[in-house]
């Protein structure tokens, strides 16, 4: 059975109990840093590391909170996805 559950500063998916995938991220002021996210390399390609931002993004949204996508994944997930483009508070380049 697989489930998503928040543990801690992140939320995991979890198959069976077993953990198959994780994104973390660190509260700093009215914004989450996303520092971390793994997949299992079997199940990478199956768009789970994008159900993990999607996870994160709907947090903030409940929580009245920004993100940081400083995890190059999430990075890259910010860049495209128009949607996310309202929560991003982009660091200084």
């Amino acid at each position: 059975m697989k489930e998503m559950v928040q543990e801690g500063n992140g939320f995991a998916m979890k198959i069976d109990g077993h953990v198959v995938a994780e994104i973390t991220f660190v509260p700093q002021g009215e914004a989450l840093v996303i520092t971390h996210t793994f997949v299992s390399e079997v199940l990478r390609g199956r768009k789970i590391g994008e159900e993990l931002v999607s996870r994160v993004v709907q947090h903030a949204r409940e929580n009245n909170m920004k993100i940081v996508p400083a995890c190059s994944f999430a990075h890259a997930l910010f860049r495209r996805k128009k949607e996310y483009q309202d929560l991003w508070v982009r660091e200084e380049e």
